[in-house]
């Protein structure tokens, strides 16, 4: 059973935009074509006005071909822009590595500790010996 399934809206790659729409790529297995007809409601003169190769956005699935693992889909009606902020980026490890938390670790705790110290309701404080 597909994951796939009509009305729903899905993230996908655009890979390729023609003239009559753009082309979509979803796993290893599945790929789309957004008709020009499903972009806007409006005249469409120049796809690239809203769509550009490489671009990752929301789309919903007019049709799905389960034999050609194809897609029909659709920016039409729907919020298609995907917040690229939260989209993963590699940590580049810099060339101290651990060695600043290795030094800072210590002073952070006694800093810490002291705080917890100075306060009111310390628990040491409290006990009469």
């Amino acid at each position: 059973m597909s994951k796939y399934k009509k009305g729903k809206i899905v993230i996908g790659t655009v890979t390729c935009i023609e003239n009559y729409g753009a082309f979509m790529s979803f796993d290893e297995y599945y790929t789309g074509l957004i008709h020009i007809s499903e972009i806007s409601k409006g005249y469409i003169r120049d796809i690239n006005e809203y769509l550009n190769v490489g671009d990752t956005i929301y789309v919903k699935i007019l049709d799905v071909d389960e034999e050609e693992a194809h897609l029909k889909l659709s920016i039409k009606n729907i919020n298609y822009k995907y917040n690229e902020k939260y989209k993963k980026s590699r940590i580049i490890e810099t060339k101290s590595g651990f060695k600043t938390l290795e030094k800072k670790l210590p002073i952070w705790i006694d800093n810490e500790l002291k705080k917890i110290k100075n306060t009111p309701n310390y628990v040491d404080k409290q006990i009469d010996r």
